[in-house]
């Protein structure tokens, strides 16, 4: 029997609760399909970090790095400063795994309504690949008052003197606060991930690719974005191409979304449009991401947060998290198992008989994922 080691990460607020459901509806489809999940529970979050001071450490990645998935609930808790748990953990992973792609397929299921007027599933039907490692969450900035000590000064006469190479002015450091942001976008992380985007693309039988940047203004990094995906399209002769800069694609995703296939963006472009994707879906609680490291661990989890005001009563959709859960599926070869898991998702919706508060039901959370594997075992 073939058999899967998945660590799992519940997180914070409703964390525990959908993951929970996701569970379930792996079980069930693992038992008819023959191979064997096992769940592998590690603590990190809130709870831990307030108990034991510990983010997550040097040990348990390397123990992670054992497992072949990590299933991962939520993060965020209001006892803890904005940004702590995020980067110390859930960007911790991303950074130690390499999980160089964030995937996410924005799909309008049968049975789910869309905030845009006459588009229905057959429009809206197409997945973002999105860097997942570099550009402006590489970590490099910060903020200094007056002239700065050690690091942080060093940093700022940098800053200072790409200041006035730039425009011939300098920064006052006696009087004036200064907070800067650096992102970078290098040829090897460009490619991989445009390389992904049209792999993905003969996968899925797709013909379009299309590159997200905003090289009018941010010339230098997103200009090299721009050339490197040039470069990177000849390879593929067969798939057509084109640019969009990052607004335009917001505007064109609310009027034509049927107009998109795969759609390449780097790092933070990709943060906003896949916000923007989830919503034109049908809400952060029907949208499932992967942070993908094709040849190492990957990490599956729903986009949206931890949502502390729902903890614990049970009301919260599950289905961004199971959706996840199939991806997980499909990532270690049980692909025949992820589709059935997404057509039970989808018979679900399209009876509307079962769905949270969300989609305009009263359903519980558990409620939704006994109907799912109903749906599962049913189908097979």
């Amino acid at each position: 029997m073939r058999r899967y080691k998945i660590a799992v990460i519940r997180g914070d607020g409703i964390g525990p609760e959908i993951i929970s459901e996701g569970e379930k509806v792996l079980e069930a489809v693992s038992e008819f399909e023959h191979f064997e999940l096992k769940w592998i529970e590690y603590p990190h979050g809130a709870e831990h970090y307030l108990k034991t001071g510990e983010l997550i450490g040097e040990d348990t990645l390397k123990e992670l790095e054992r497992c072949d998935a990590i299933y991962f609930g939520s993060i965020g808790d209001p006892r803890v400063e904005t940004g702590v748990l995020e980067q110390g953990i859930l960007l911790a992973m991303r950074f130690y795994f390499d999980q160089y792609v964030n995937l996410r397929p924005v799909k309008l299921l049968e049975g789910v309504g869309t905030p845009l007027a006459g588009k229905g599933p057959e429009d809206i039907d197409f997945s973002v690949v999105r860097e997942n490692t570099e550009d402006f969450y590489v970590g490099i900035g910060g903020r200094v008052k007056g002239k700065g000590k050690g690091k942080k000064r060093e940093e700022l006469e940098l800053v200072r003197k790409l200041y006035h190479i730039k425009f011939g002015l300098d920064i006052e450091t006696d009087a004036d606060e200064l907070a800067y942001q650096i992102g970078v976008v290098t040829r090897e992380g460009c490619e991989r991930v445009m390389k992904f985007a049209f792999e993905l693309a003969k996968e899925k039988g797709k013909k379009k690719v299309t590159s997200v940047d905003k090289a009018n203004v941010l010339t230098q990094g997103y200009g090299f974005w721009r050339e490197v995906f040039s470069e990177v399209a000849r390879e593929y002769p067969d798939i057509d191409t084109e640019f969009n800069f990052v607004d335009a694609i917001c505007m064109w995703l609310v009027k034509n979304p049927e107009w998109y296939q795969v759609v390449v963006a780097p790092n933070m472009f990709g943060d906003i449009i896949t916000d923007l994707g989830a919503m034109i879906q049908g809400g952060l609680g029907l949208a499932p991401g992967a942070n993908i490291n094709p040849d190492g661990v990957s990490m599956f989890e729903p986009i949206h947060g931890s949502a502390p005001k729902y903890k614990g009563k049970g009301v919260s959709n599950p289905i961004a998290t199971i959706w996840a859960g199939a991806m997980l599926l499909d990532a270690v070869g049980e692909k025949i198992a992820s589709e059935r898991v997404l057509n039970a998702i989808e018979s679900v919706l399209k009876e509307g008989k079962v769905r949270t508060y969300d989609l305009g039901g009263n359903s519980k959370t558990s409620e939704v994922g006994d109907a799912i594997v109903s749906e599962v075992k049913a189908l097979l």
